[in-house]
């Protein structure tokens, strides 16, 4: 039996092209990628919901974590970046590198997306999807489903592993034809229309940009970008205060060992970490802004404690005036 392997979200789009291809009696083998970056679910579960889908259809899914590779591409896309910091060719191109090693391993016969011509303005247009397959080593090999009509025959159509009358002819934004096919084959929950990166959100890519550009940024400094207020003292140190008392956990999950945790002292309230080239007049600064995230910041002077996570490390307490809401807002790392 010919054997397919999907790129598989979780989302609606893919899922379908599974269906469309599985119609032909093919046999379909999915392949899910995650990354910190990855925002399908309120929770940025893709794999989880690539995982239900893969379950629903019947069909076997391995899910690769493309952190590490997908972060160097960041840092230095060789395609650039879509409106704010998404580099969506490059990483295409990453994603069906791996692809490719994957269906050689498992022995398929070609790569099938559900994909759509026109529907994401940088990495769906047909020289873009030219380039993608090219540098992947993939020309003729990747089969788009749901618009394969509007571009050139693929390797499986031209030898008969395919039947091309089969195959869609979506175009563009509008999800109307997905839906309603979504319809005929009965696809009810379908939570990821449309994906999901954090590089395409305004703010979070606002942070990445000034990490990149004053840091060699890691993932566990990627993390620490998605939650709380960020502010830059200067071009190595860097105050990120909690906004919610959820944040505050993982804001000390992610605390290095060369950091400084910050918290009120007899007020209930946020948690702040600074890192970076740290100082005693820093270290006010990060203990002002601590104080005014919270109830303190109607008060005269806050005390805030001051320790890091080493067991040996012994806390202590700064008395602080309030900051000049004017300097805290020109500190913020801002959209």
């Amino acid at each position: 039996m010919t054997k397919a392997l999907a790129l598989l979200s979780g989302g609606l789009d893919s899922t379908l092209a599974i269906h469309v291809i599985k119609k032909q009696g093919i046999d379909v083998i999915a392949l899910n990628f995650v990354t910190v970056f990855c925002l399908c679910t309120s929770k940025g579960n893709c794999k989880l919901e690539a995982v239900k889908v893969s379950e629903k259809l019947g069909i076997p899914i391995k899910v690769i974590n493309t952190t590490k590779s997908f972060l160097e591409i960041v840092k230095k896309p060789k395609h650039g970046y879509g409106k704010n910091m998404n580099p969506c060719i490059d990483c295409r191109i990453n994603i069906f590198r791996a692809a490719g090693e994957y269906m050689r391993e498992i022995g398929a016969s070609f790569i099938i997306t559900g994909e759509v011509l026109g529907q994401r303005p940088m990495s769906q247009r047909k020289e873009a999807m030219k380039t993608i397959d090219r540098e992947a080593g993939l020309t003729g090999l990747v089969l788009r489903p749901l618009c394969a009509k509007h571009l050139e025959p693929t390797i499986p159509e031209k030898t008969g592993l395919v039947n091309r009358d089969e195959l869609l002819e979506i175009k563009g934004r509008s999800r109307k034809d997905q839906i309603q096919l979504a319809d005929i084959f009965q696809i009810k929950d379908y939570p990821c229309s449309s994906g999901g990166c954090l590089l395409t959100d305004p703010e979070f890519a606002n942070r990445m940009r000034d990490s990149l550009k004053h840091e060699d940024v890691d993932v566990n400094d990627v993390k620490l970008l998605k939650v709380g207020r960020h502010f830059r003292i200067d071009s190595k140190t860097k105050v990120v205060v909690s906004r919610r008392e959820d944040e505050n956990l993982t804001i000390q999950n992610l605390a290095k060992d060369s950091d400084y945790l910050l918290h009120l002292k007899d007020i209930p309230g946020p948690l702040s970490l600074i890192r970076g080239n740290i100082d005693d007049e820093k270290l006010k600064i990060a203990a002002q802004l601590t104080a005014r995230s919270s109830k303190a910041k109607y008060l005269p002077s806050t005390k805030v404690v001051i320790s890091r996570i080493q067991q040996d490390f012994e806390q202590k307490v700064l008395n602080v005036s309030q900051i000049d809401p004017g300097k805290a807002e020109e500190l913020m790392v801002k959209k």
